[in-house]
């Protein structure tokens, strides 16, 4: 299990912001257990911050009856409920607002962790007392919970890199959430960092964002290489599947292709004998074999997964390409980690 210190690195980096002091000091106050602590004080902090500027104001739209036209009339509902006779109109317009989705979702997220058992009193009454300096209708707790399609929605808004911040956050408290709440009406939550699937994006985001930040010398993306084949008909070259490298550091002297792995082990049992585990390596064998590197520029492969039960550091020279299979020790302090990232770089 990923240490939650290490674990709050990942999510900034993750999600393109830079670790804060004050959260770390805060986590480090109080120990928790679970990552739910963690993202109850990432979301507060945040939060406050937000508060501070001022929540920013958004055109909304709105549905209501009223005495006086504004924005377009729906006659259809108001002609049939015969409102015009009373001097009435259902209209939509738009109403300038404080009460955005994007707000509403942050007040849900901290109604929903208020009533969550597994955090401590203290922790809970700051997020109430939080939640309270939004406007009074987001509070409203029969509200349902967010899904998937309500976050692509507010994706799609384009939010800046704080609105993005939290957007990110308040999903990953929802995807963790059980979805019926305890006896007692409390939330309960999952421990994410059980779901392989959830920390492998997490990861793989981390580090290639990492190395975005930290470095200057490589430009670094996720690639999409075009496989070196032929078809006698071209339309069925369409069927090969695309290969997408998690994260390319290019220089014009060289060019690492890296891809990250988040299993329990970088080896496993087969006939008595440990080995590597053969889809990832025939995977980056792939990607090296379909590259056409610029003239001088030197190509290599990465495997990296984070060292669990033993680790690993072993190289080869695989189709005339070194290639280096590595884990990474989550379990020291950063400056170590990060270290360790850089110096699989140089």
């Amino acid at each position: 299990m990923i240490p939650l210190p290490t674990l709050y690195y990942f999510l900034c980096y993750a999600w393109n912001r830079l670790p804060e002091p004050a959260v770390l000091l805060a986590s480090e106050a109080t120990a928790f257990e679970r990552p739910l602590g963690l993202l109850a004080q990432v979301l507060l902090h945040a939060t406050r911050r937000l508060l501070r500027a001022g929540l920013p104001r958004t055109f909304e739209t709105r549905h209501a009856e009223l005495t006086s036209l504004r924005g377009r009339v729906e006659l259809a509902p108001t002609l049939g409920r015969g409102l015009l006779g009373q001097g009435r109109a259902i209209c939509t317009f738009d109403e300038l607002s404080a009460a955005s989705p994007l707000h509403r979702l942050i007040a849900q997220t901290l109604g929903v962790l208020r009533r969550a058992a597994a955090l401590p009193p203290a922790l809970r009454r700051e997020l109430h007392q939080v939640g309270q300096q939004f406007p009074a209708g987001l509070h409203d707790a029969t509200l349902p919970p967010p899904t998937a399609a309500t976050f692509r929605e507010l994706r799609r808004q384009r939010p800046d890199s704080q609105a993005a911040f939290l957007l990110h956050i308040c999903e990953l408290v929802w995807l963790t959430a059980l979805p019926e709440p305890a006896a007692d009406g409390r939330r309960r939550f999952t421990d994410f960092r059980r779901d392989e699937v959830l920390m492998a994006r997490i990861f793989e985001q981390f580090t290639r964002n990492f190395f975005r930040r930290e470095q200057r010398r490589y430009r670094v993306f996720a690639e999409t290489i075009a496989w070196q084949a032929e078809a006698p008909q071209p339309t069925d070259l369409a069927l090969l599947p695309t290969m997408l490298t998690d994260t390319t550091l290019e220089a014009p002297d060289r060019k690492i292709i890296l891809d990250t792995k988040y299993y329990t082990a970088a080896l496993r049992p087969r006939y008595d004998r440990q080995r590597l585990i053969a889809p990832h390596l025939y995977q980056l064998y792939a990607y090296l074999q379909n590259q056409r590197p610029a003239p001088g520029q030197a190509l290599e492969g990465i495997l990296l997964y984070p060292a669990a039960t033993q680790d690993v550091d072993v190289r080869y020279t695989l189709g005339g390409h070194p290639v280096r299979v590595v884990t990474l020790n989550l379990h020291q302090p950063w400056p170590g980690i990060a270290a360790d990232l850089l110096r699989l770089v140089e």
